[in-house]
């Protein structure tokens, strides 16, 4: 929505680049004051804009065009900023900076002086133009402004206070329920009264709490009211109370619900002290059920003391919590998260019936029947939904039946978990921008924070790294319900996708007012666009049955993204010839693309060299070339992208002209390294260089490979030496070593006390492996060593809990004399004397030692 656009941008304009606006520009007569009015005129415009997106949600069109004008405004002041630093930056990287030209001059010879005077005249003369340009459009857009700001008073908005705002009032929720209403959740309900009838055991010390956690609407409180109501339950517990929290956590109020709960008046208590105290003396010695409904806030210190009261309850006593965010849950202690699904489509159906055909004719429902069932799965399984819906068409006649707005009543609890967001607009930014997608779309978290990165929503101060941000960011989303249906790595369980509910996505779409918008473009016809260009900022294109691109794309001009899905190349007319043609090389002019922080060309196994300007894009974080077989070198430019974080390929040397290529010490420079892969390691021709490089000093690695391919008795030789030299930081987590011509291996692989990830690959000539149980390693892969490691006498492995069983080849190897397997619980089970599934592979090996028992 518009606020979170116009908070963002006034944190630019109070930021270091918008100082540096103000001082540049300010050159220009009065353009100063002009920057200082603009966020005047935001703040002013802004302490009105809660109540006015309220008018929005109520329909209010004269509301809605204002709050359109003010969002066009406020991204093309977006705009305006974008342009100044990115020409600052150009002009710097063309050499024609104020500061970089005189530095230039003063350090050439006379015979140049004169050219390099010429130079910095003309450098000033463009940046003179640049300010006049930028200084005319903060003139343009403050009009405008002006404009808006005067229209917001003929509207009579409430003004709020910043940080004091009245935010939309959550339902307050009772423990009264008509059990006959309520549709499914048999197996949730079962598994929660599991979980709260369970006698705790004695070791269990402190409150045991048990946490329901879903989307606004999933039916959290209806199971909670189930449970409270269960006759079992009141017979288990002596007391049972309700208090529904809501999002402003009042503590006073809540410690008077649970007194009260609890049977006794608090009337006479105000005192926050008095009233825990009362609530400590009460609950002694009494087994307690307690429902604290709808909990929102997150602050442990606001807690602890209602904790700390509750504990003097007898053992046995439970809590229960309802809450949207799973970091609530984890906060309140809770020893059971039940994490709510939807509703299955005919569990949604029969709520969605009971509610629509309730009070109607037995013919009014076969007639209307059929068009119900078409309805229904419209709610995707969100019992929230089927309410409304069923609400809203109860006394509607069968053509209204007919309209699938789903209405205002089902945005509304959702507009609430999206201002729980209200302290962090940027995070509000993310999740709308998330509208470009389809409903359905199976959501990349990588790729996503590189869109949210791309769109400069990850301000990050000095000592932050914008992928940590953006983790923080799809972390806050998550665990606040608005992603679902998670795909995770196997091995470290860390989320890899997600998708959203089809109503979360509505919501999505619902704030970002049309910027965002996705088309489907089929046949083999000319496409046409017709939405309104003027409004989009975000557009999203799949390409099916051969479609062609939209002439009309080209009217969206104010586009900051575009993707592009196409899965018809494979199926195209061009040639394999001319496609291999085509991405041998990327063109030059890609080196003018200054702004550019992510490139991703892996699988691309035609292309055989970057461009040689690739050095000025001093922006680029990412860089992913993996998979690119025919790429033998790289330019020597690499070695200026300071910025990188990610560099999936670096090339040793190679190359027709050496000069212009990267040495192994290139990568000196590139000190914000995380991940990075070397290949071309036989390239190296000086064991110096790699003790020049000082790899061990990049203490932001996290990330390392290192490709090998000596082949010859020389080669190998140099292998082991340079291996030697290549000691990595000792904060590096994962470990790639491949292709290792050396018999042993480094010294320093022991020392890696933080390595978690190590993979072994063709290193065909080692004798031993290295004493792996000094290393905390959770995943060790072993690749390719089928029969080339005739002469391996010894396997030790420690400290690798998650490990399950030994690849055989390993196994088989008739030299190996010494097996050795510690702290590794599953693997220990797995090869057990006598017991273990796979003992009968083992037995042969003259020495063998499981969890300190040695067999002979």
């Amino acid at each position: 929505m518009v606020d979170a656009i116009v908070s963002s941008l006034l944190e630019q304009l109070i930021s270091v680049a918008a100082d540096e606006v103000k001082q540049q520009v300010g050159l220009v007569t009065g353009v100063g004051e002009e920057v200082t009015k603009l966020a005047s005129n935001l703040r002013a415009i802004r302490s009105v804009l809660e109540d006015a997106e309220k008018r929005q949600m109520q329909r209010d069109n004269a509301v809605t065009f204002w709050l359109d004008q003010l969002r066009d405004a406020s991204y093309d002041m977006e705009d305006v900023l974008e342009e100044w630093t990115t020409a600052r930056f150009k002009l710097q990287i063309e050499g024609v900076d104020d500061d970089s030209a005189l530095a230039l001059a003063a350090h050439k010879k006379k015979v140049r002086s004169f050219f390099c005077a010429v130079s910095n005249c003309f450098g000033s003369f463009k940046q003179l133009s640049l300010r006049h340009d930028i200084a005319v459009k903060i003139r343009e857009i403050n009009g405008k402004l002006d404009d808006i700001a005067s229209q917001k008073d003929t509207f009579k908005f409430v003004e709020n206070v910043r940080n004091n705002v009245k935010k939309p009032e959550r339902v307050r929720t009772t423990s009264l329920i008509d059990e006959g209403e309520v549709c499914g959740r048999v197996d949730e309900k079962n598994e929660l009264l599991s979980k709260l009838l369970c006698e705790s055991s004695e070791q269990q010390k402190g409150l045991h709490v048990i946490s329901l956690v879903g989307l606004g609407g999933i039916g959290k409180t209806t199971l909670a009211q189930l449970a409270y109501n269960n006759d079992e339950v009141k017979r288990n517990f002596e007391k049972v109370i309700w208090v529904c929290v809501s999002d402003t956590f009042e503590e006073i109020r809540v410690a008077k619900a649970i007194i009260e709960g609890l049977g006794e008046s608090a009337s006479s208590l105000s005192e926050f002290q008095s009233l825990m105290s009362h609530i400590h003396r009460s609950i002694e010695g009494k087994k307690f059920f307690l429902v604290l409904d709808d909990v929102c806030d997150g602050d442990y210190n606001k807690w602890e003391p209602f904790f700390l009261s509750l504990k003097n309850g007898l053992h046995g006593s439970k809590i229960l919590v309802t809450t949207r965010n799973e970091s609530v849950a984890r906060m309140m202690g809770s020893t059971n998260i039940i994490f709510i699904e939807q509703l299955t489509e005919e569990e949604c159906w029969l709520l969605f019936k009971q509610l629509a055909f309730s009070g109607r004719s037995f013919e009014d429902c076969e007639k209307l029947e059929p068009i119900g069932r078409k309805i229904a799965p419209k709610c995707k399984g969100l019992p929230l939904a089927a309410n409304v819906i069923g609400n809203l068409l109860r006394s509607k006649n069968s053509e209204v039946w007919k309209v699938e707005e789903i209405g205002q009543g089902l945005l509304a609890p959702l507009l609430l978990s999206y201002n729980d967001l209200s302290s962090n607009s940027m995070v509000k930014r993310c999740f709308s921008y998330c509208a470009v997608f389809p409903k359905d779309y199976n959501m990349k978290k990588k790729e996503l924070i590189s869109l949210w990165m791309a769109q400069g929503y990850l301000n990050a101060d000095e000592d932050e790294e914008m992928e940590m941000i953006g983790e923080d960011y799809f972390n806050i989303l998550a665990t606040r319900s608005f992603f679902q249906e998670f795909e995770k790595d196997y091995d470290d369980d860390d989320i890899m996708s997600c998708k959203m509910h089809d109503i979360v996505h509505h919501f999505a779409q619902f704030v970002s007012s049309k910027e965002c918008l996705w088309l489907e473009m089929y046949d083999n016809k000319e496409s046409v666009i017709k939405p309104s260009g003027d409004k989009v900022r975000h557009l999203g294109l799949n390409f099916e049955g051969g479609a062609s691109f939209p002439m009309s794309f080209f009217e969206f001009d104010r586009l900051r993204s575009l993707l592009i899905y196409d899965e018809s190349l494979s199926n195209s007319s061009l040639s394999s010839s001319i496609l291999s043609e085509l991405f041998k090389r990327l063109p030059e002019t890609l080196c003018e693309l200054y702004n550019l922080q992510k490139l991703d060309i892996g699988w691309c196994e035609y292309l055989r060299e970057l461009p040689a300007g690739i050095g000025k894009l001093k922006n680029m974080r990412s860089l992913l070339n993996g998979d690119t077989d025919s790429l033998k070198y790289l330019p020597i430019g690499i070695s200026r992208l300071t910025s990188l974080r990610t560099l999936e390929k670096f090339v040793v040397g190679g190359g027709v002209d050496g000069s212009n290529t990267c040495r192994l010490e290139s990568l000196k420079n590139l000190q914000l390294l995380r991940e990075c892969g070397i290949e071309g390691l036989g390239n190296v021709s000086h064991l110096d260089e790699a003790e020049r490089l000082g790899l061990h000093n990049m203490k932001n690695l996290l990330r390392l490979s290192l490709v090998f391919d000596g082949k010859d008795e020389e080669g190998r030789r140099k292998n082991q030496q340079l291996l030697e030299a290549l000691q990595p930081p000792l904060n590096v987590k994962e470990l790639g070593i491949v292709s290792y011509g050396g018999n042993i291996f480094p010294k320093w692989l022991t020392s890696l006390t933080n390595l978690r990830d190590l993979r072994l690959k063709s290193c065909v000539i080692c004798e031993h492996f290295p004493p792996l149980g000094k290393l905390p390693l959770e995943k060790l892969t072993l690749y390719g060593l089928t029969t080339d490691i005739p002469r391996l006498s010894s396997l030790r492995i420690g400290y690798c809990p998650k490990l399950k069983v030994l690849p055989d080849y390993l196994l088989r190897t008739t030299t190996l004399q010494v097996l050795s397997i510690s702290e590794c619980p599953l693997l220990e089970e797995h090869y057990r004397e006598g017991k273990g599934e796979d003992w009968h592979k083992i037995s042969h090996i003259p020495h063998i030692q499981i969890s300190h028992i040695t067999w002979h």
